[in-house]
């Protein structure tokens, strides 16, 4: 059997620990079970590349079985250069050639939902109609299916059966209940952007930022950390959560967040900061250049110094010495 190396979600353990533990006891898997969960396969939020993503049930907090459904994604990280695991069990070591790691990490069901609305949003900037869930991921489906031969038509209508995107759709559309049973939704660009400032708010806060070192380390580096740049530093960490969600958002939405945004005094900051980096290094130059003139120059006369040592010792060579006395009979008595 195949082994492969992956991190996945607490809660995504947790259910399948419990589904495992129900099949051990006698108890199948059923239509809700592992078993019948696919990999779906859809276009990215980002870029409409197809990827693969997982629906999962999520534990339920009272400890029954009847959690909601999330999504995660599935990504496979590997490296040019051949890699392996090795696995010790006992005194039994056994090795994995495939290196790669499978990384399984939830995603906001709305980045699926918002692409699939934008396919079937009127191309005359109109508001569109009202429709049934259903009927907009048929019509979205076929249309997203004409651009790619590999995204599955099946795959799309079938997020409709999961709960997290009939919440996602109420987070990015205005809707209507026609009657208990059916409620309809239309695309609301208004909805978007207004559920992105605030995943943009939620990801800005301080005890957020301060968890990635790597957008700490920018920071300092732009001079963001510095006493008296508090507003700065705001800014920066408002980017730095509008550019950690344009990751799941295609450039049109991306553009229509930034504009609800005004980073002009960062820009114009972190312009001068690198403005005075390159002065400092451009200063510097010189003085290295000089250094480095001054080591050649010394190089070129050793080399000079020993080019002279050798010819004159090549000319000596040359020399017939065969009829010329020992050194030893200068100093023997006469």
């Amino acid at each position: 059997m195949t082994t492969h190396i992956g991190v996945l979600p607490d809660d995504f353990l947790d259910t399948i620990t419990r589904k495992a533990n129900e099949h051990e006891g006698g108890s199948s898997l059923g239509p809700d079970g592992l078993a019948s969960i696919p990999l779906l396969r859809l276009p990215h939020p980002r870029t409409a590349v197809p990827s693969l993503f997982l629906p999962y049930r999520r534990p339920d907090p009272a400890g029954g079985s009847g959690g909601g459904w999330g999504i995660l994604e599935v990504q496979s990280v590997s490296t040019p250069n051949p890699r392996s695991w090795f696995f010790t069990e006992g005194e039994v070591v056994s090795v994995d050639l495939d290196g790669k790691l499978l990384v399984m990490t939830p995603i906001d069901p709305a980045f699926l939902v918002i692409p699939i609305l934008q396919a079937i949003k009127p191309k005359d900037g109109s508001a569109g109609i009202f429709q049934p869930m259903d009927d907009i991921f048929d019509e979205a489906a076929s249309k997203i299916v004409q651009g790619s031969t590999t995204i599955p038509q099946e795959d799309l209508i079938s997020l409709t059966r999961y709960d997290c995107i009939v919440d996602a759709l109420k987070r990015v559309c205005d809707f209507q209940d026609i009657t208990p049973e059916l409620k309809v939704y239309r695309y609301s660009e208004d909805k978007v952007i207004e559920y992105l400032q605030a995943k943009v708010t939620r990801l800005s806060r301080h005890e957020v930022v301060e968890k990635s070192r790597t957008i700490i380390r920018n920071f300092a580096k732009d001079g963001l950390m510095d006493d008296g740049k508090e507003n700065l530093l705001e800014l920066g960490r408002t980017r730095s959560a509008c550019d950690l969600v344009s990751q799941y958002l295609a450039p049109s939405v991306y553009s229509a967040l930034l504009a609800k945004y005004d980073f002009t005094s960062l820009e114009t900051h972190i312009k001068a900061v690198k403005a005075e980096d390159m002065a400092v290094a451009l200063a510097g130059a010189p003085m290295a250049k000089s250094r480095a003139a001054a080591e050649e120059d010394g190089d070129n006369k050793k080399r000079k110094a020993k080019s002279k040592a050798s010819r004159g010792v090549e000319i000596l060579k040359k020399v017939d010495v065969s009829k010329m006395g020992k050194m030893s009979t200068y100093f023997q008595k006469k």
